[in-house]
């Protein structure tokens, strides 16, 4: 489970795990970069820079957008949550059941520089439903869908703290709100609020399609072009190429499934920094 805090201004911004650039055939990394997301390296010390002169720069922005940031700054894990429960206890804070501790420096910096441009923070919360298969790499790549459920909480920027300090503990006080609004969604189904069924949307469909008819269209005309479905040869190095493309792939889904968590201390360790 992941939760974000959106900052609404429809253009989508986000800031990711330099990591996903070290992907092997990583597109969707370089596709990022070239798009200008912001890359940071969970340490603060180098980060802070970055993300403040990224920030800034949506000052000037040409078109209206989302800024998506996941507070958490890492994926829930089991060994994680094990982690953020230990350091809450030793700092007597509540601990955590269904959330992290949320690393409240990048939150404060957003909102210390975007609180005259932005007009609003949408609170996002996500949950798989127990009895709804998780959605991963593999069953998007096969077509397979997944219900989650969403709740969205506006709150007007110009209704937050003015103070770093109070910002942070603002969050941390939503992040405990959230935890206990997952207990009751866990125990009920439900978030106790009107479900809006969002339905299937029609552009991301077309847009779908349109890419999908484009590739095949450009796979025959290089495949006539070459002729290489002509000779036993060309078969063979098809088949080789499509058996590589696939074991990529499969070793890009296994990434992205892998816990991928670190030690139990050294989670801590990085929590107690924040």
């Amino acid at each position: 489970m992941d939760f974000s805090t959106a900052f609404r201004m429809s253009w989508k911004r986000n800031s990711y795990n330099e990591e996903i650039l070290k992907v092997p055939s990583s597109v969707i990394g370089w596709s990022m970069w070239f798009a200008e997301y912001l890359f940071l390296e969970r340490s603060w010390a180098k980060d802070e820079k970055t993300l403040k002169s990224g920030l800034q720069r949506l000052k000037d922005f040409p078109r209206s957008f989302w800024l998506a940031l996941f507070v958490e700054g890492t994926r829930f894990t089991p060994a994680k949550l094990l982690a953020a429960q230990e350091y809450a206890v030793s700092q007597g804070l509540t601990a955590p059941r269904n959330v992290l501790i949320p690393r409240t420096k990048g939150f404060v910096s957003a909102v210390s520089i975007m609180r005259d441009f932005v007009p609003a923070i949408y609170d996002t919360t996500v949950i798989i439903p127990e009895d709804s298969p998780k959605p991963t790499m593999l069953r998007i790549l096969q077509g397979q869908s997944s219900v989650v459920h969403v709740r969205i909480k506006r709150h007007s920027m110009s209704d937050m703290p003015n103070s770093d300090e109070d910002v942070s503990k603002w969050c941390k006080d939503i992040f405990v709100a959230k935890d206990a609004l997952l207990d009751k969604h866990i125990a009920t189904g439900t978030f106790d609020e009107e479900i809006i069924p969002i339905g299937r949307p029609v552009k991301s469909l077309m847009v779908v399609l349109s890419w999908s008819c484009l590739l095949l269209y450009g796979a025959h005309r290089f495949l006539q072009w070459t002729q290489l479905l002509s000779t036993w040869k060309g078969v063979i190095l098809f088949a080789s190429g499509l058996a590589m493309v696939t074991a990529v792939m499969h070793v890009f889904i296994m990434f992205s499934q892998a816990e991928r968590s670190s030690s139990a201390k050294a989670a801590r360790d990085r929590v107690k920094k924040d």
